[in-house]
């Protein structure tokens, strides 16, 4: 079973979507708080997302640059917008297709399908992401968002911050840290644990995320 995201403000328009997907299989989830797309987003872990342009606050392009940053998962724009150049910065901000309103509900069940078949016949898609309030870490490729500024990750510091993200609001001990990072075939060492974590708090400084990790002395660390 797929997993399709609406973001869509026009909540009859949204219900008709979602009712619709939903006896065709698939499970829907429609945003409603709209200032908390991404959170959605990374629980929900949709497949595939149907972004209306016109939404109140950040617009359907802001929140698809937000997606683009963290996964491909496939994005379908829905709007009322049909000209050419909300076509062209939908197609430049990373969206898939582009649907204009009104629509016949029948053409849009087609483009779902044809793009998640098209997206996972061939391989299975996952979004790996973790969160902790407004900062997310994309598990692919390192990059730290926090609000609206990014920086990237070495493997080491991503590891680090992964494994401390996954225990949120537990002590993780300097010696369980370094186990992990050898059974991932990066050594690591006391000292070298040390200068990691130095740096991963330097990297989410720039991005204007302060002290979230703590030393909890001759323990480990805390989120």
């Amino acid at each position: 079973m797929y997993r399709v995201m609406v973001v869509e403000d026009d909540v009859n328009i949204s219900k008709i979507i979602c009712g619709a997907l939903e006896k065709e299989g698939f499970e829907c989830h429609r945003v409603v708080e709209f200032d908390k797309v991404m959170d959605e987003f990374v629980q929900f872990s949709p497949e595939l997302v149907l972004m209306d342009i016109n939404l109140p606050g950040n617009d359907g392009f802001y929140w698809c640059e937000k997606i683009r940053a963290l996964s491909k998962a496939p994005l379908i724009f829905i709007s009322a917008r049909s000209a050419d150049i909300d076509i062209i910065v939908a197609t430049n901000m990373g969206g898939d297709d582009y649907l204009v309103k009104p629509f016949s509900i029948e053409v849009l069940i087609a483009k779902v399908k044809g793009m998640l078949r098209r997206a996972y016949s061939y391989r299975e898609d996952e979004i790996h992401v973790i969160s902790y309030g407004e900062l997310f870490l994309n598990l692919d490729n390192g990059i730290v968002q926090y609000r609206d500024r990014e920086v990237e990750l070495t493997h080491n510091e991503k590891e680090i911050l992964n494994i401390l993200l996954k225990n949120q609001g537990r002590v993780v001990k300097r010696e369980r840290i370094m186990r992990s990072l050898w059974n991932d075939e990066s050594f690591i060492d006391d000292n070298t644990l040390t200068v990691n974590v130095t740096r991963i708090r330097k990297k989410l400084q720039q991005i204007g995320c302060h002290d979230m990790i703590r030393t909890v002395r001759n323990e480990g660390y805390i989120i």
